[in-house]
């Protein structure tokens, strides 16, 4: 493991409430590293700029950004008119332990957090500015000084541009072909039915090519107005014509408060119809189906078993969740923890779910190396924030694309739960639905 970076020095950080901002007009504003947070129930946050990131590598990746963490708000000086305004440091971790590194992910390493010089918070309760500095220039006369000036410019930027059309699509490239899915499925498929695995999530990468440039800004926006209900994310890892990762996730892998835990399992999928009553019938189809319930129940369990060490739990009633494109099967779940716990403690147990990696874990995570034909880097893998109290939420990074630096190539992931039952065709065309997030934002 490579050792964790952070600007080790005293940390001040200011807050104040300014005048409602069209976020996206702040996003195309602030300097990069940019950083964008909207859960379909909390705050949205939109960062610019670092004034210190953490960045680790390897199995102990999760302990060594917490440690780092604890490192750099340990000497802090914050003042936050509110909760929501304090400074978070927000960021993700790869898929697999050994990190990311073939194309499209050379810029993302095992983990990267970066805490934001300049956070934008918009809240029920007003919109706040937070200013943050760390080493040299963190004393309290300079960030307020830069509080000052920020939120001048903050109040006297112009309303964004009406949204240009799509970028169009130019060309596809596929990482794995028809030929080669159905082998792998029906391989795993035999597997599965011999006891050796009990599911394994396998998955694809489609990279697009654009006819003109990718407006990030725009994507981000456009995936917020199709899927409201989602995580919609942001995460740029350099400040020079860096990468993007995005996306508008269904699944919170949990959210952390006190000692108040919320998670749950989303698996299962069939598409949405085209009439009510055609919807109305998928659904039930869905809820009944026999791979379907067998699936989600294995992960509902996977989850029982990886918090109850934590604390008590609470299960609740299974029913369908409705999103733009498909349906899943959806069962909350939460819990009470016994003692204090932060929340990286809780990510690291739960990453990665059945519902992105299979069961058991091991197999799975080795079958998925020998199997997919492309790095899957931070797709499928835990993204969010956490605070200087431990507290934080995390959605699983699928439904996602990189937008590579020139702006012209987009790669998206999706993936399939492969059961006893799957059949290769019917896991290749629900791959597809899993895409439309994403091309129909460059295709309309």
């Amino acid at each position: 493991m490579s050792a964790p970076r952070a600007d080790r020095a005293s940390l001040v950080s200011r807050s104040v409430r300014v005048p409602g901002v069209d976020l996206r007009a702040v996003l195309a504003a602030v300097d990069p590293p940019r950083t964008a947070w909207a859960p379909p129930d909390g705050a949205t946050v939109v960062g610019g700029g670092a004034a210190a990131t953490v960045v680790a590598d390897g199995p102990d990746r999760f302990d060594a950004v917490r440690d780092a963490a604890a490192g750099l708000f340990d000497d802090a000086d914050v003042h936050a008119g509110t909760e929501a305004a304090c400074p978070r440091l927000f960021g993700g971790f790869a898929f697999h332990a050994d990190g990311a590194g073939a194309a499209p992910w050379a810029a993302f390493p095992g983990a990267r957090f970066v805490l934001p010089r300049v956070q934008v918070t918009d809240t029920r309760d007003g919109t706040w500015l937070t200013v943050t500095a760390a080493g040299e220039d963190a004393t309290p006369e300079a960030v307020e000084t830069r509080v000052e000036r920020e939120r001048d410019r903050l109040t006297a930027l112009p309303d964004p541009a009406p949204r240009a059309g799509p970028p169009g699509v130019a060309a596809r490239e596929r990482t794995t072909d028809r030929e080669t899915w159905t082998a792998s499925v029906r391989d795993a498929v035999e597997r599965v039915r011999a006891g050796d695995l009990r599911k394994v999530v396998l998955a694809q990468g489609l990279a697009v090519d654009s006819e003109r440039r990718v407006d990030v800004t725009a994507l981000l926006d456009g995936l917020g107005r199709s899927n409201p209900d989602c995580y919609r994310f942001l995460v740029e890892p350099g400040a020079d014509g860096p990468p993007a990762f995005l996306g508008a996730s269904p699944e919170r892998l949990l959210r952390l408060h006190g000692r108040t835990v919320a998670t749950g399992a989303l698996a299962g999928t069939t598409g949405r119809g085209d009439t009510p009553e055609e919807d109305e019938w998928l659904a039930e189809e869905l809820a009944a189906d026999p791979k379907n319930r067998r699936e989600h129940d294995l992960v509902v369990e996977a989850v029982r078993s990886q918090l109850a060490p934590f604390g008590r739990l609470r299960v609740g009633d299974r029913s369908v969740r409705r999103l733009a494109t498909v349906q899943h099967l959806h069962t909350p779940v939460s819990a009470t923890l016994a003692s204090d716990a932060h929340v990286l403690d809780v990510v690291e147990a739960l990453h990665p779910t059945p519902a992105v990696g299979g069961l058991p874990p091991d197999r799975a995570l080795a079958t998925i190396r020998a199997t997919e034909q492309f790095d899957r880097g931070w797709y499928a893998a835990p993204v969010g924030w956490f605070d200087a109290a431990g507290n934080g939420e995390f959605a699983v990074g699928i439904r996602s694309a990189v937008v590579a630096p020139d702006r012209r190539r987009v790669t998206a992931f999706a993936g399939v739960g492969i059961v006893a039952d799957s059949d290769p065709d019917a896991e290749w065309d629900e791959v597809q639905l899993k895409y439309r997030p994403i091309l129909d934002e460059l295709e309309r």
